[in-house]
């Protein structure tokens, strides 16, 4: 019985190795390293003084300073949020809206991203310039806009009442149906990306010979179209819902005292009351409920990098 040669694996070069570590390098100063910051604060006590926490390392006392610092560390702030009500339904009331804005998101979005996959070649890059084209002005400018769109005095009201659509000026301003318009304005163009980029990859033969096999156009779409651009339309909604969850200025600005947002009440608690404690064990809990959806969002993007490689 002949042996099986197996190739050896190709060495892996220096360049290789850089290569790889780079991303994780970055990884670890600009993520891992601010949440175990977060996280250690996350476990201290609130306290009058600067920073407004105990307690803290002071490593001129050495390790033995450092575990007896470690030793005050304790889960209260954790078990506090389970204890008041206003952080779980503000982390509830968060993941509705952003689902929410998201689904509002998908409906207006996929129309776009369809259309600019079936113009004209030659029209395709002016479109696409038209919908990153707000990226180039101030998201905070943006949405102060919208202000001045939307309250009682504003061009909205104004143009509805001049064509005698309304008899008063509608209520808008200070109500979630103004967040989840700001939301939708902001994130739409990160929907519609991922979602252009996925149709306009999509064979058009398969729809032609859908059409020559006599389905209807309707049929097409839903059996052909919708399905191979799932993995676009799961990047884009995953790429709206996760900033949306935490969106503060949104919220602060468009929507009233009874908007409550996981984002505001991190503010309170950061800025007001000063309980860093608090708003970093608020801030652990908020990433770890947006683990799951960026995990299948990584899932998402291996599966159709291995498809198309």
């Amino acid at each position: 019985m002949s042996d099986v040669h197996v190739p050896a694996q190709p060495k892996r070069s220096l360049g290789g190795w850089l290569l790889i570590a780079v991303p994780y390098v970055w990884l670890l100063i600009f993520f891992l390293a601010p949440f175990l910051i977060v996280f250690k604060i996350s476990l201290s006590q609130v306290a009058v003084a600067i920073p407004p926490y105990v307690p803290t390392f002071d490593l001129a006392e050495g390790w033995n300073g450092i575990w007896d610092s470690v030793s005050e560390f304790s889960f209260e702030n954790y078990v506090w949020l389970t204890e008041d009500d206003l952080y779980w339904k503000s982390y509830l009331s968060s993941v509705v809206i952003a689902a929410i804005s998201t689904l509002l998101t998908l409906i207006i979005g996929y129309p776009i991203a369809y259309g600019m996959a079936r113009s004209p070649q030659s029209l395709r890059p002016t479109l696409l310039m038209l919908v990153i084209l707000p990226f180039w002005t101030s998201f905070l400018i943006r949405v102060y806009a919208w202000i001045g769109i939307l309250k009682n005095e504003g061009l909205l009201n104004q143009l509805l009442l001049t064509l005698g659509v309304i008899n008063e000026p509608l209520v808008i301003m200070n109500t979630n149906i103004a967040v989840f318009i700001g939301i939708v304005y902001s994130y739409l163009p990160f929907l519609v990306l991922p979602l252009y980029a996925s149709l306009e990859r999509l064979d058009g033969s398969l729809l032609e010979a859908a059409e020559d096999l006599g389905c209807p156009p309707w049929k097409a779409f839903w059996k052909i179209t919708v399905p191979l651009s799932l993995p676009g339309v799961i990047a884009g909604c995953f790429l709206v819902f996760i900033p949306a969850v935490g969106e503060f200025v949104i919220p602060d600005l468009l929507g009233g005292s009874n908007t409550l947002m996981i984002g505001k009440t991190l503010w309170v608690e950061f800025f007001n009351n000063r309980d860093w404690p608090v708003s970093s064990a608020v801030a652990v809990i908020l990433l770890m409920i947006l683990v799951v959806p960026i995990v299948l969002f990584q899932n998402q993007q291996q599966k159709m990098s291995e498809r198309e490689g």
